[in-house]
């Protein structure tokens, strides 16, 4: 599986050496679409209004646990095609911006690792509502 090469600062496309749109082979691209489905608001896509993260129904504005977001972030790296199994880490929650790491393992057992930047604009409560 192939997806085009984003950049990780500004998560938008890159060039190869060449000038063309470049793109990234498994197992990074694994991890990246994982991340990007991270990203992905529910109810973003058109085509599948069930695809993404519930940020608007159940994070934002809301409290909740941090083990539910893992779990919704996890859910979300899944939809992603050869993916078998995700695992979320949050390293921080600072200005109202969730950064951490989607680490993915494919059907063969190989893990690949993208860290991911989303906003998010309440604070957590590690003990929930």
């Amino acid at each position: 599986m192939q997806t085009l090469l984003l950049d990780q600062g500004s998560w938008d496309l890159t060039l190869d050496v060449n000038g063309n749109v470049a793109i990234a082979s498994e197992p990074y691209a694994l991890a990246q679409d994982a991340a990007s489905a991270i990203k992905t608001f529910q109810g973003e896509m058109n085509w599948d209004t069930t695809i993404g993260v519930p940020y608007l129904s159940t994070i934002l504005g809301k409290n909740p646990t941090l083990s539910y977001l893992k779990a919704q972030l996890v859910v979300a790296a899944l939809t992603v095609i050869d993916i078998v199994s995700a695992v979320c880490y949050i390293a921080s929650f600072e200005n109202r911006q969730l950064v951490g790491q989607v680490q993915v393992t494919d059907a063969s057992g190989q893990v690949s690792a993208m860290n991911f930047s989303t906003p998010v604009f309440v604070p957590i409560d590690p003990q929930g509502p």
